[in-house]
């Protein structure tokens, strides 16, 4: 029985890869680490069928490491502890390279397992994953790794996969394809960023392409029939993933509520429960932020249940957290206050903090000034009492700005009555 093609064809190089420019360009730091010889604990985060294995296995090539691959989804102790018995031997002579694919399946007690070889780098762990490693993955894990994050492949370096498959598979048959005008793009455009579903689709048209006295012919009506489900399944009009995501952020901070159904209904459509769960989290703290301070608690329930549900009926919840954000009144002022105070820090650096505000109760022999000197403030009217707060070199930077919505206008009116009444 023959391999699918997605394994036939795999690339043996790193310039075979198709998309992931961002990590495996010239220059970038996949590539330079990959080529540098020493390689990490690794985390390789995206979508399936983009080439996170193809690239484990050019490193594995490279370094002449022993590869033991594992899948999450069937993976146990056992599996686990016949890797860790290499260690040691002959066969880890030039080290283990272990390529664990869909690790969010193990469970904490399975992660663990790996921790001490992979600190001490008798086993070199690379792990991928289709969800957030930050929610998905074992915190110590992910605190001896780096995350990299692999992204679907635009259709414009799609189609030169698919014209390769095409020539491949003409090769192995002994007839050449001839393909109608638009084939590859329509495969390319219909496979989401996912390189697998798109060599897939290849092969099924080869499979069923026409004979005719100069070849096999594969016309764009065959492509459109066997590529048509997964063109549907995923981004109809070729929009990259994350795309959409913008497209959505954006709607709901426009509050638009039909647009940004529309671009949650892709995504769902798609199966990308937990992007567009992420996303929404995020919405409800940058764009709702303080004008509705309850959003990101509404937000979050109604993730909770989305994801609770599954599919399809998170669809409802779903919905309900976009409709209310996108009625809610706006603000990003929390952002930009946190951004300003980010950037000072950067600019700056850790400054010494007022006396006042320290934990120590006892003065060195040089202090200028002894004694704490804090003045409580739950024993002032109002419980405010005027006194600095932040460092003497930056005591009259202002990094929050009250927004013009009723919530914030309000805490606005609160703030200036204590004001006037502490003088």
């Amino acid at each position: 029985m023959a391999s699918p093609l997605a394994d036939r064809i795999r690339p043996q190089g790193l310039d075979d890869v198709v998309g992931q420019q961002h990590l495996l360009g010239a220059g970038k730091p996949l590539r330079r680490i990959i080529e540098s010889g020493t390689i990490p604990n690794m985390i390789f985060y995206g979508p399936s069928g983009i080439g996170k294995t193809t690239v484990a296995s050019i490193i594995a090539k490279r370094t002449n490491m022993t590869l033991h691959i594992l899948n999450g989804t069937q993976a146990g102790v056992a599996d686990i502890k016949s890797v860790i018995a290499d260690v040691g031997t002959f066969a880890s002579m030039n080290g283990i390279l272990l390529y664990l694919d869909e690790i969010q399946y193990l469970n904490k007690k399975q992660q663990q397992s790996l921790l001490s070889y992979i600190e001490n780098g008798d086993i070199t762990l690379i792990a991928s994953t289709t969800e957030n490693p930050y929610f998905a993955v074992y915190n110590a894990v992910i605190s001896r790794s780096t995350v990299f994050e692999f992204k679907p492949v635009d259709a414009g370096e799609m189609e030169k996969a698919v014209l390769r498959a095409f020539r491949i598979i003409g090769e192995e048959q002994g007839n050449p394809l001839l393909l109608e005008d638009g084939v590859a793009a329509h495969i390319a455009l219909g496979s989401g960023g996912d390189v697998r579903k798109a060599m897939n689709a290849a092969e099924l048209c080869a499979l069923s392409a026409d004979p005719t006295p100069e070849g096999y012919k594969v016309t764009l009506a065959l492509a459109e029939a066997l590529t048509q489900r997964s063109n549907m399944r995923y981004d109809r009009d070729g929009d990259a993933h994350y795309d959409i995501l913008s497209a959505l952020q954006k709607s709901i901070r426009g509050s638009d509520e039909n647009a940004a159904l529309h671009y949650a209904a892709r995504l769902l459509e798609a199966g990308d429960l937990i992007s567009l769960t992420r996303r929404l989290l995020v919405i409800a703290s940058e764009d709702v932020g303080l004008a509705y301070p309850l959003a990101p608690v509404i937000v979050k329930a109604c993730v909770d249940n989305a994801l609770a549900l599954g599919l399809p009926e998170a669809r409802i919840p779903i919905a309900e957290a976009i409709i209310m954000m996108c009625t809610a009144p706006k603000s990003n002022s929390a952002e930009a206050a946190i951004d300003a105070a980010i950037a000072d820090l950067q600019k700056y650096g850790p400054l010494d903090f007022p006396r006042h505000l320290q934990n120590k109760h006892f003065d060195g022999e040089g202090a200028a000034v002894k004694g704490q000197h804090y003045l409580y403030p739950h024993d002032y009217p109002n419980h405010y009492v005027r006194q600095q707060y932040l460092p003497d070199e930056i005591k009259d930077h202002v990094y929050y700005q009250f927004g013009e919505n009723k919530t914030e206008q309000a805490a606005l009116v609160y703030r200036r009555k204590i004001l006037e009444e502490s003088k």
